[in-house]
């Protein structure tokens, strides 16, 4: 049984200037002015002092195992388990946000197991799980935790999996690329405006995140929550599919979700399944040879197709594994390696 934390457990932040008035905070675009006993829009990086810290470094207020296939991740070592854990914060407001009770709050208004990074590791060996995910609010939020597990957990053979709004500054990014296998990054929409509106974000810094983690190696899947009349049109869906196939990303996984009412978000409908099968075509017609449909069940959204012969490759029924025609990483029948980490 893993001891319960009462009290805050902090860390001196990695990315951080000393100004005049107090401190400001580099680890991303809002690149928050704190002063004394301030905290950052994230709500879990605080002036203590005149030194930024971090106040839910080993704080895990989640902690599951899943099936990778749930991050969603289906490129990388399908039918594995990972651990997937979570800190409270986040430096996004999204107004559908499902995990809202964890990531907007405060550190000292959940309960947490005390969690450093050796024991992390230690519990994911134990579970026999292939990696950690950093998932649920916002790894790059609790970046220290993230980065010193990472590195822990890559000395031991396990695989590090970051999910991610992608909203964090080139430096920090760059420096935890070193240590991340693989990424589903949120691409909430391809509208400046409605990432404003909606995220309390921009869309530049999270297309500059996925340039990096491609430039860097890291294993890359994306996800598109289709939210009917705010980011489903042919326009924008056209337009972002467009920048990732001039911009290499033609053999990255695309998942498209299904929006559901939720948190301060309730008046747009569940996303009609005829949306969904909308923007695959969009999305296939352009260029995109992995798409995938989220929260579909009723469709063949879940399986991959060889991008070469079209036979299928690898069913899915939910997050379970039904069927698998790949030898290694290679179609079966015409031998065209599928794109992925297998």
């Amino acid at each position: 049984m893993m001891e319960t934390v009462d009290s805050q457990y902090i860390k001196e932040a990695y990315d951080y200037i000393i100004t005049e008035h107090g401190v400001q905070c580099m680890l991303c675009p809002h690149t928050c002015n704190l002063k004394e006993g301030e905290s950052g829009l994230c709500k879990s990086r605080t002036n203590r002092s005149n030194r930024l810290y971090t106040e839910v470094y080993g704080r895990a207020c989640a902690l599951h195992i899943d099936p990778i296939e749930k991050k969603p991740l289906y490129h990388f070592l399908p039918g594995s388990k990972c651990l997937s854990v979570a800190t409270t914060g986040c430096n996004l407001a999204c107004a559908n946000c499902q995990n809202s009770d964890i990531s907007q709050a405060k550190p000292s208004a959940v309960k947490a197991l005390f969690l450093p990074p050796e024991k992390l590791v230690t519990a994911c060996l134990d579970s026999q799980c292939e990696s950690i995910a950093y998932t649920y609010t916002e790894p790059l939020t609790y970046y220290e935790y993230t980065l010193d597990s990472a590195q822990v957990a890559r000395q031991h053979g396990v695989k590090n999996v970051l999910i991610s709004a992608g909203y964090i500054n080139p430096t920090p990014l760059d420096r935890l690329c070193e240590w991340i296998d693989a990424a589903n990054i949120d691409l909430k929409s391809f509208d400046n405006g409605l990432y404003k509106r909606l995220n309390h974000a921009t869309l530049q810094p999270v297309l500059d995140t996925l340039l990096m983690l491609k430039e860097k190696g890291v294993w890359l899947e994306i996800t598109n929550l289709l939210i009917p009349d705010l980011n489903d049109s042919d326009s924008q869906l056209e337009s972002m599919c467009t920048w990732l196939v001039e911009n290499g990303f033609a053999d990255t996984p695309i998942h498209f979700s299904r929006f559901y009412p939720t948190y301060k978000l309730t008046t747009p409908p569940p996303t009609p399944l005829n949306c969904l099968l909308r923007a695959r075509e969009i999305a296939k017609n352009i260029g995109m040879k992995y798409i995938y449909l989220g929260n579909a069940s009723e469709s063949d959204g879940e399986v991959t197709y060889c991008p070469e012969c079209h036979k299928l490759l690898i069913d899915r029924s939910g997050y379970k594994i039904t069927q698998n025609n790949l030898a290694v990483d290679q179609c079966k029948v015409c031998h065209t390696p599928l794109a992925g980490r297998f």
